[in-house]
C-alpha cells in the first residue's frame, strides 16, 4: 500500500478513553438528539482562508465529479475492487481529529470527512490539514441539524452555509456532500445538493455506530463484521472509542488486503 505523505505531522494519535472529547462533540448523524451548538460569530466566519504551512497559498482543492455508472444517492463503492473508504463526520476536539488523520496516515490511509460548516468556522486551519494529508474534505451541513426535516429554503442555507465557508477556507466546495442526521437524503434534499454543486448525495452501507460510546472493541468488531470490498464506512470525529479502534481496524482491514482509500478513489 502507498504510504501517505503529509505536511502536517503535528497530530499525535492518542488511545483509549483517556483522550477526552471537547465541547463540540457531534450526535450521530442517525440520531435524533437536539442540534449542537449555534455557530461560531461572525468574525470566524469571514476569517481568512487558511495558509498553507509554508506560508504559501494554496492551491484550490479538488471539485465534486460526477460518476456516470453511480447513482444519485451512493452507498458503497464497487464490489469486485479491495478498496473499503472510511468516512468521518468532521466536528469535536480539534486534537482527536489530528490524532486520527495521523493514525490514518501512519497506516498509508486515506479518509474522507464531511465537515460541519460551525466546526470550520471554529477551527479553519483544519480544512487544510485535511487536504495536505491525501484526505478528501466535503460537506455536512452548516450546523448539523436534521436537514431533511427542514423547509426547502432552511435546508438550501444549510447546504450552501457550509460549501461556501469550503470555497472560502480550501478554494472548492468540497468534493462531497452527505446529509446531517440522516443516512440518506430526501428528495428535497438531494435535488438542492445537486443544485449547490454535489453531482451525488454520499451514503454509507457500514455504520460503526461509534456515536453510541459502546467502546473501542464494539466499535472495531461492527466495523470488521460488515466491511467488504467496495464499502462505505460512517464514523465521527470526537470520541475517543473511534480513535482507540482505528488501528486495529486499519490493521486487520491490512490483513484482509482492504486498502483505505478515500471516497474519490474507491469510485475512479
Amino acid at each position: 500500500m502507498v504510504r501517505v505523505t503529509t505536511t502536517d505531522r503535528r497530530g499525535v494519535l492518542r488511545t483509549g478513553a483517556g483522550l477526552v472529547a471537547g465541547a463540540g462533540l457531534a450526535a450521530g448523524c442517525s440520531s435524533t438528539g437536539a442540534a449542537p451548538h449555534a455557530a461560531a460569530s461572525s468574525a470566524a466566519s469571514s476569517a481568512p482562508a487558511a495558509e498553507s504551512p509554508s506560508g504559501a497559498t494554496p492551491r484550490a482543492a479538488p471539485a465534486p465529479r460526477a460518476f456516470p455508472r453511480q447513482p444519485a444517492q451512493i452507498t458503497h463503492g464497487p464490489r469486485d475492487r479491495p478498496r473499503v473508504a472510511l468516512t468521518f463526520h468532521g466536528q469535536g476536539d480539534p486534537e482527536t481529529a489530528r490524532g486520527l488523520l495521523t493514525a490514518a496516515e501512519k497506516h498509508g490511509a486515506r479518509l474522507t470527512v464531511l465537515a460541519v460548516g460551525t466546526w470550520l468556522d471554529q477551527y479553519p486551519q483544519l480544512a487544510r490539514r485535511i487536504l495536505d494529508g491525501g484526505h478528501d474534505l466535503g460537506n455536512h451541513t452548516q450546523s448539523h441539524v436534521a436537514v431533511n426535516d427542514m423547509a426547502e429554503a432552511g435546508a438550501r442555507a444549510e447546504i450552501t452555509g457550509c460549501a461556501d465557508r469550503l470555497k472560502r477556507l480550501t478554494g472548492s466546495i468540497g468534493t462531497w456532500f452527505r446529509p446531517s442526521r440522516a443516512p440518506t437524503a430526501s428528495p428535497l434534499v438531494q435535488r438542492l445538493a445537486r443544485a449547490a454543486g454535489y453531482p451525488h448525495v454520499l451514503s454509507y452501507d457500514v455504520d460503526s455506530l461509534d456515536y453510541t460510546r459502546p467502546g473501542a472493541q464494539a466499535v472495531t468488531r461492527k466495523v470488521l463484521a460488515e466491511v467488504r470490498n467496495g464499502s462505505v464506512v460512517s464514523l465521527h470525529f470526537g470520541y475517543p472509542d473511534t480513535v482507540a479502534a482505528l488501528p486495529d481496524v486499519l490493521k486487520e482491514l491490512d490483513r484482509r488486503g482492504l486498502h483505505a482509500v478515500t471516497t474519490t478513489e474507491l469510485l475512479s
